[in-house]
């Protein structure tokens, strides 16, 4: 188990990636860093504000300044935002120097979660279908990370388990 490396968890949004990541730091008593939080933090404005009062692009370039500045952080355990691992700097540096773990759910189970939320300014308006192209062209890129984690089936106490075996192992 290399101590240096951070548990970075990845994926959709609403697969988890907060509160897995949380708990797993509590079990693993090393700091959580939430990527989201911390913008809402530094920008005053929720994630949905960001978009509609500045845009996307303004949120990416925060985003990537952000993760790549908590990513230098040791030991830790951190939540990236569901858009964050398709970022070419931010991915490089997960997969050169951290433990990446994708949590997977199947596309319905996501759908269920996101659609509608106000929370989610890519899903807030979008179709069922339009949510499932968003799965599906990300879940390409979330295929690279170290660790697939299938949690249809699993509750969030075994996921954790889960994680913390696979890190244990590393």
């Amino acid at each position: 188990m290399d101590s240096n490396k951070n548990l970075v968890f990845l994926g959709m949004m609403g697969s988890g990636k907060s509160s897995i990541g949380n708990l797993v730091s509590k079990e693993l008593n090393l700091p959580f860093i939430d990527i989201d939080s911390l913008i809402i933090e530094s920008t005053g404005m929720s994630i949905t504000e960001i978009f509609k009062k500045k845009d996307e692009k303004y949120f990416r370039n925060l985003e990537e300044k952000i993760t790549l500045k908590s990513l230098k952080e040791i030991n830790s355990v951190i939540s990236l935002g569901g858009g964050a691992f398709i970022n070419t700097k931010i991915r490089k540096e997960i997969l050169g120097n951290h433990l990446s773990f994708w949590l997977n759910w199947d596309e319905s189970i996501l759908v269920k979660r996101i659609k509608g939320s106000k929370k989610r300014p890519l899903a807030f308006k979008s179709t069922d279908q339009e949510i499932k192209m968003i799965i599906k062209d990300r879940s390409k890129i979330y295929t690279k990370a170290q660790f697939k984690i299938n949690c249809n089936k699993l509750t969030k106490t075994e996921i954790v388990k889960k994680i913390i075996h696979i890190y244990e192992l590393n």
